[in-house]
């Protein structure tokens, strides 16, 4: 068996946004590489973009790799859009499939909205840093964020901004086989030959857990997380029953939280959406004309606008209708508390308060009568009881009934068996 035939390669496979999920897990991709000696690391992408910060982590571990990383954007009609095209550009190595493309990077903020043009030159100097130290089209690098120019493979073969063309994994690692590329830190650069041919390939997946992370990724689904678990909990404070308001609401706000451990947040932010939180329970506890819910709900927008750093923002679309809603919640639960509180007891002896019966029999003056299957004894509050008499329960005085029999003509209850 030949040296070529007994190399490994790593495999990590990143789908949809860069986010620092993906960078930590690619920053642990290059570092197993490196460990276990393979003979490349190699990471198939297709990606709308992401992060800016997030994908400077990972560019500056690619460039500073001790192991040949190869990417490959793949399978045909995949991109590596923005974030995705300096990732692709800092590989060693950069390959595309067939019907690919590459670029757009002008940085754009949580809006959607075209970033300032401080930090649109932040990112063009990046781009070309990365083109330098990889040798590839400076003006594309440029174009890519000014203009936000994207190239098919062909055209990005011809122009420079990447290596090759290949049909398929296999059909890339033969092609690199014997280049030689530059790896390591500055200073401490050493040239590798690729002995990838034939060689064998280790996925490197993100796992249960990372897939939840950066399914959580995402400022939208973080914002309505914490949003709406706090009104289920504040529905479970204002009508307590079984819990399972409670329940969802603890969910949901443990899902919030793993979502802002992903994602990078403000302070300010978070302490807008606790004071939000705190105005919609005095809402529930002290119900009004709505003051402390209006309070809340200006308090979620703008914990919404600041709770994220840098290019992240909640998605106005959803960050209007998410205040709103629970601001009304809100309200309603505090008015479905007010009249909780104001409604008789309707549970444990209390419960029997208004209730009629009808007497089954008499001894003396006192009678017995059966409620909720339950035998008592009842006596009445101004006049004796008859058998077979109509009373209402008025008062209870330890395990006998004080009864009206004054109640009137009318149906009987049904009888109790």
């Amino acid at each position: 068996m030949s040296a070529a035939q007994s190399s490994t390669v790593l495999v990590t496979r990143v789908d949809g946004t860069i986010t620092p999920v993906i960078a930590d897990h690619l920053e642990e991709g290059v570092r197993v590489a490196e460990q276990e000696q393979h003979a490349a690391y190699v990471i198939e992408m297709d990606t709308p973009g992401g992060l800016l910060q997030s994908t400077r982590e990972i560019v500056q571990d690619f460039l500073a790799a001790d192991v040949p990383v190869i990417v490959y954007v793949t399978p045909s009609g995949a991109r590596a859009a923005s974030a995705g095209a300096y990732i692709t550009m800092s590989a060693h190595i950069a390959a595309m499939a067939p019907g690919t493309h590459i670029g757009a990077g002008t940085p754009v903020t949580g809006q959607g909205e075209e970033a300032s043009e401080k930090v649109i030159n932040d990112s063009v100097a990046f781009a070309v840093s990365i083109a330098e130290q990889r040798d590839r089209s400076t003006d594309f690098a440029r174009d890519m964020v000014r203009e936000g120019t994207s190239v098919s493979d062909t055209e990005a073969v011809r122009t420079d901004v990447v290596d090759l063309v290949a049909p398929s994994r296999e059909a890339l690692l033969d092609e690199v086989d014997g280049r030689p590329v530059i790896v390591g830190e500055q200073g401490a650069e050493r040239e590798v030959v690729l002995r990838t041919a034939d060689a064998r390939a280790e996925t490197h997946d993100l796992g249960f857990f990372g897939e939840l992370r950066q399914l959580l990724a995402s400022p939208e689904l973080a914002f309505l997380f914490l949003s709406i678990g706090t009104l289920a909990v504040i529905y479970e404070l204002a009508s307590p029953g079984v819990g399972v308001g409670g329940v969802i609401g603890v969910v949901l706000l443990v899902l919030g939280f793993v979502a802002l451990s992903v994602l990078p947040f403000n302070v300010a932010g978070l302490l807008l959406l606790i004071l939000a939180a705190a105005l919609f329970v005095a809402e529930v506890l002290t119900p009004g004309v709505g003051v402390f819910a209006a309070g809340g709900t200006v308090a979620l927008v703008f914990s919404g606008i600041l709770l994220f750093r840098g290019e992240l923002g909640v998605d106005p679309a959803v960050l209007w209708p998410t205040a709103v809603v629970v601001g009304g919640g809100a309200v309603l639960a505090g008015r479905l508390a007010w009249r909780a509180r104001k409604a008789p007891a309707a549970t444990g002896h209390a419960g029997l308060l208004g209730r009629e019966t009808v007497v089954r029999r008499v001894d003396g003056e006192t009678g017995q009568v059966l409620l909720d299957g339950a035998w008592w004894a009842v006596r009445g509050r101004t006049a004796p009881v008859t058998q077979g008499q109509r009373v209402r329960v008025v008062e209870i005085a330890g395990l006998e009934l004080l009864v009206d029999t004054d109640v009137g003509d009318g149906p009987h209850p049904e009888q109790e068996d």
